[in-house]
């Protein structure tokens, strides 16, 4: 039995995580800046932390961890970037994760692990490029937050904690996030691809990209960043018809760049960006995906 300890525990990735660390017996405490919310949404934790903060200290808060996860950010998507929400997207990674590895280095017993989320944004909009772990980064503010964010987190190997990083794909789930938002187009048989439909997207099912954080704990080899996409990469207008597939309907109403660009803003180009990652890293460390094409993956989210 280990003790795990989640920040962005009340997310999607963070309820999954909940659900199979519990199943295996694991003891799982929740970061939240609202415990008592925290505590009834997600009922049954070991215990709930309050986040006071980036500059506060949670060395208490972490005695006696067997692993921490770092889940915590603002969403990229949720609204409309301004220079304010930019800075909130960079401070809420960067500086929370610069926390946490500070009272890591104060620990009397240091967890074994630190895992912690980065994204598929390192790459920036590269095209038809394929995008392994050892690709340089992009020249875009996403890729320079994922850089520095990543930074921070390897300097858990300073305090002797091991250090691992996932760059998160789009993750597929019918409780949040892209698939949950193009759902209701496709319902009203008005679905369609984002932009032109021929960019490159980074796709996974919620379960495996929850599954491969557990992975990277139980691994004591692995070290480093890890893509977390699918095994079987395609392009926006592939993902538009195998969901109008397997939910009979059409996908043949696309959604103009322009008219993401006026919604999000300079996030538009997280939607937009043609990014062909491959999981070669985990897929050499022995992971095997629950979900590796997408036709399964849509079938068992949707229950189809």
């Amino acid at each position: 039995m280990k003790k795990i300890v989640i920040t962005g525990g009340t997310g999607l990735i963070g309820n999954i995580l909940f659900t199979m660390f519990s199943q295996r017996g694991d003891q799982v405490y929740l970061f939240s800046r609202n415990p008592e919310s925290a505590k009834k949404k997600i009922p049954g934790a070991a215990g709930y932390l309050k986040w006071r903060g980036n500059d506060a200290d949670y060395t208490a808060d972490l005695e006696g961890m067997d692993a921490v996860i770092h889940l915590a950010g603002a969403n990229v998507a949720g609204k409309k970037w301004n220079e304010a929400y930019k800075q909130e997207i960079y401070d809420s990674r960067i500086g929370s994760t610069r926390a946490l590895v500070e009272a890591m280095k104060n620990l009397k017993k240091k967890p074994e692990v630190f895992v912690c989320s980065s994204a598929v944004g390192y790459y920036g909009d590269p095209g038809e490029r394929e995008l392994t772990e050892d690709v340089k980064p992009a020249d875009s503010f996403l890729a320079d937050v994922c850089v520095q964010w990543e930074k921070e987190a390897a300097r858990s190997e300073e305090a002797g904690v091991r250090s691992v990083q996932i760059r998160t794909g789009v993750v597929l789930s019918t409780e949040d996030g892209a698939l949950k938002k193009l759902l209701l187009p496709f319902q009203l048989f008005v679905g369609g691809p984002l932009g032109t439909g021929r960019q490159w997207f980074p796709w996974i099912h919620a379960e495996d990209i929850a599954a491969m954080f557990i992975y990277a704990i139980d691994h004591p080899g692995m070290r480093g960043p890890y893509n977390g996409a699918a095994p079987q990469p395609l392009r926006m207008k592939e993902f538009a018809s195998a969901l109008g597939r397997v939910m009979r309907r059409p996908s043949l109403f696309p959604v103009p760049g322009f008219v993401l660009r006026v919604i999000l803003g300079e996030g538009a180009a997280v939607a937009l960006a043609s990014q062909k990652v491959i999981p070669k890293a985990i897929l050499n460390a022995g992971y095997k995906f629950r979900y590796p094409e997408i036709d399964g993956a849509l079938r068992n989210l949707l229950n189809k």
